[in-house]
């Protein structure tokens, strides 16, 4: 594992056990999956890449919007599925034909992958990436390569 993504599993694992809340960003306090995100950005270049506006449970669904897929392309470096590596930001489909509304950060990468994610009904954990969560993951993206030096 290279020294950012170690860095972003780091900081992913530090959430480990924060309550879910839906649109919250706390560590410790409260977080949903994309408050997840967040908070592991902001820890690694020190603020969030973009003013979050309100969401919704259901997210865009209603107009089949891909706003969260957007937002990642936007500021993340889109990657084959099959390099997907520690590190790497995953974007699940919850449900065919519905829009990609779930990220989790992918801690271990090989036979025993593991990704980090928050959802309704748990607290922050690193689940296992089963079957049945690698058929939801539609796309993958990689942080950018410039972490900040200690102390900018």
């Amino acid at each position: 594992m290279g020294k950012q993504a170690g860095i972003i599993v780091q900081e992913a694992r530090a959430w480990i056990g924060t309550p879910y809340h839906h649109q919250a960003s706390v560590k410790g306090v409260g977080t949903d999956c994309l408050g997840l995100l967040r908070g592991v950005w902001r820890a690694v270049y020190g603020c969030e890449p973009e003013a979050v506006p309100a969401y919704t449970y259901d997210w865009a669904e209603p107009q089949g919007d891909e706003r969260l897929w957007a937002a990642a392309a936007r500021h993340m470096r889109a990657v084959p599925r099959h390099q997907a590596q520690a590190g790497d930001l995953l974007l699940f489909r919850m449900r065919g034909g519905s829009v990609a509304k779930h990220v989790g950060l992918l801690a271990e990468a090989g036979l025993s992958s593991t990704f980090i994610h928050a959802y309704s009904g748990h607290s922050v954990l690193e689940s296992p990436l089963t079957p049945p969560w690698q058929r939801r993951v539609v796309a993958v993206f990689r942080f950018p390569h410039t972490i900040p030096e200690e102390g900018q």
